[in-house]
């Protein structure tokens, strides 16, 4: 399980840069491509990729260690080099290096009281603080927060099925 999920976290950030550039509905001119995330929202469809790297990015830490949540991110961020923008290869590093903090902070501590709240909870404060980051950085607008913040809370929420399986397999690294 543990490398299972570092091999799926790693490969989220290239998937997710690459989709930016290439798939969705429609694709701005000299901006993201979109897709449609519910309630008349838009997000850069990227967005439910990295909704579940919030995740992933848990279940690596507790099973492997921060060190190897890091790795994962710099090796996907390497990757994203030779599949997206440069900007947005570079956007997305120091959005997920960012809201990595965010997001340990908040899981780190409830990791213990429970593996369903401290995901939910380290996933939607990772979505704010990654979408923000990153649509700032890459786009230099916050013209799709709302979307974005939904998305990877989509991604989240869906993810609550999986954990609660999988809790017999992602103990605790002591």
């Amino acid at each position: 399980m543990p490398l299972l999920a570092f091999v799926a976290y790693l490969a989220c950030v290239p998937l997710a840069n690459w989709m930016i550039g290439h798939a969705g509905t429609v694709c701005v001119p000299q901006g993201p491509c979109l897709v449609p995330v519910g309630f008349g929202l838009m997000a850069p469809s990227g967005v439910v990729v990295i909704g579940a790297a919030l995740v992933l990015r848990d279940i690596v830490q507790r099973t492997s260690g921060f060190t190897w949540a890091l790795g994962a991110v710099a090796i996907g961020t390497a990757l994203s080099w030779w599949v997206a923008d440069p900007r947005i290869a570079l956007a997305s590093a120091a959005a997920f290096l960012i809201s990595e903090s965010a997001d340990c902070a908040v899981y780190s501590p409830l990791q213990r009281r429970g593996l369903v709240l401290a995901v939910v909870a380290s996933g939607i404060a990772g979505a704010v603080v990654d979408s923000a980051a990153f649509l700032w950085l890459a786009f230099g607008s916050l013209d799709f927060l709302a979307g974005q913040i939904l998305g990877k809370a989509w991604a989240v929420l869906a993810a609550i099925p999986l954990i609660l399986g999988s809790r017999r397999f992602v103990s605790a690294r002591i």
